[in-house]
């Protein structure tokens, strides 16, 4: 059975703290995970590929609403 790791308080920073916006912040996740699945084993893979699609889906979706 998996383990639920609870994510930490989430603490929002003013507008102009932000270093990233979430477009770029899931662009770069999607690459970083594409460079990542051709490392790991099957099983990683597989996970790491189902992470990117869904981020890929959701920057389409967020750059489609924009336009």
């Amino acid at each position: 059975m998996a383990e639920v790791i609870p994510f930490p308080s989430l603490v929002f920073s003013a507008p102009e703290d932000v270093e990233i916006d979430l477009i770029t912040a899931v662009d770069v996740a999607i690459r970083d995970l594409r460079e990542i699945a051709e490392r790991w084993d099957e099983t990683a893979r597989d996970q790491a590929d189902e992470c990117r699609m869904m981020l890929e889906r959701a920057y389409a979706a967020a750059l489609f609403s924009q336009a």
